[in-house]
C-alpha cells in the first residue's frame, strides 16, 4: 500500500504559516486584499470563487469582487484590470478564465501587472519562470505540486521526473520549476511514443492531462512517487483524477489521492501569493 500524500496535512501547515505572516502584516497596519474578477456566471468559476472567499475569510484576507456581464467589451475589461494595477490597496488579482470568446484573453492577461498576477497568467509571469527569475508568481496549481513535494520531503536533486501534460497552467511551468530544483525532467504529451515505458523510468510522475483514470498499472512501478493533478467529473458528479487510483495505489511508494490531494491546497497557494505580494509591496 502506498503512502497517501494528503493535501489536508499540507493545507494545515500552510494555514499555520500564513496566519503568522498575516499577523506580522497586521502589526504594520496592512491587510492583504485580493481582487476577484469574474465575467459571467460559469458554474466552475462560481465554485472556485466560493472556495477562495471562504479560505480568504478564514485567514483574514480581504476580498474585492468585480463581476461583469459576459457581454463586456475588450476595452471595458482592460480598463478594469488597469484600474486594479493602479489601486495600491489591492495586492493581488485572480482573473477567472476562460473568458468569453469575443475577448482577446491573452491581451487581458498581459494587461495585469506582474506584481499583482498571483496566478501566473501573464506572459511576463510565465517568462520569469523560464528564466529562473524570482519576479512574479507561478500558476497556483504548479506551485501546489512543489509545495506537496517540499512538505513530504521528497528528494528532487538528480531525480528523474516525468511530467505528462504540456499546458502553460501545469506542465510547462512545473517542469521549469523542477529543473530549477536540479531534477531531470521529461515532458510528455499525447504524441509521446511508448509513454508507459518512459513513465516507468521515472522516480516521480506528475499527471496533468485532464483524462479521467487514463493512467493505469502499465505506467508505473514500485518505488515511484505519483502526483495526480487531474480534476475530472463523471455524469453523476463524482470526482476522479488522471490516474486509475485503485489499480495504481498498491504498486507505487506514494501517491496523491483525488479528491484530497493537489486540488486541496491550490486555493491556499493563491492566498500565499497574495500575502507574498502584500509583503513585497509594503516591506520592500
Amino acid at each position: 500500500m502506498a503512502n497517501y500524500l494528503s493535501g489536508k496535512e499540507v493545507n494545515q501547515h500552510l494555514v499555520d504559516s500564513l496566519t503568522h505572516r498575516i499577523a506580522l502584516l497586521e502589526e504594520n497596519k496592512i491587510t492583504p486584499l485580493l481582487a476577484l474578477v469574474r465575467v459571467g456566471q460559469r458554474p466552475d468559476d462560481l465554485s472556485y470563487e466560493r472556495a477562495a472567499i471562504k479560505r480568504a475569510e478564514n485567514l483574514g484576507i480581504e476580498i474585492q469582487r468585480q463581476v461583469f456581464n459576459e457581454n463586456i467589451s475588450q476595452r471595458e475589461l482592460e480598463e478594469a484590470i488597469l484600474a486594479i494595477n493602479e489601486d495600491e490597496r489591492i495586492h493581488g488579482c485572480l482573473l477567472f478564465r476562460p473568458l468569453p470568446s469575443h475577448i482577446d484573453e491573452q491581451a487581458i492577461c498581459d494587461s495585469l501587472s506582474i506584481e499583482k498576477d498571483i496566478d501566473g497568467i501573464s506572459t511576463a509571469a510565465l517568462a520569469s519562470i523560464f528564466i529562473d527569475s524570482d519576479k512574479g508568481f507561478a500558476p497556483c496549481t504548479a506551485a501546489a505540486c512543489l509545495e506537496m513535494i517540499d512538505y513530504y520531503q521528497i528528494p528532487l536533486t538528480g531525480k528523474h521526473v516525468v511530467v505528462i501534460g504540456r499546458s502553460l497552467v501545469i506542465g510547462k511551468p512545473v517542469a521549469m520549476m523542477l529543473l530549477r530544483r536540479n531534477a531531470s525532467v521529461t515532458i510528455c504529451h499525447s504524441k509521446t511514443e511508448d509513454l508507459p515505458a518512459l513513465c516507468q523510468t521515472a522516480d516521480i510522475v506528475i499527471c496533468a492531462t485532464g483524462r479521467p483514470q487514463a493512467y493505469g498499472v502499465e505506467y508505473f512501478r514500485p518505488g515511484q512517487v505519483v502526483l495526480d493533478v487531474g480534476i475530472n467529473y463523471d455524469e453523476a458528479g463524482n470526482l476522479y483524477g488522471d490516474v486509475d487510483f485503485e489499480a495504481v495505489e498498491p504498486i507505487v511508494e506514494a501517491i496523491t489521492p483525488v479528491p484530497g490531494g493537489i486540488g486541496t491546497i491550490t486555493t491556499s497557494m493563491l492566498m500565499k501569493a497574495v500575502i507574498s505580494a502584500a509583503e513585497q509591496g509594503n516591506f520592500s
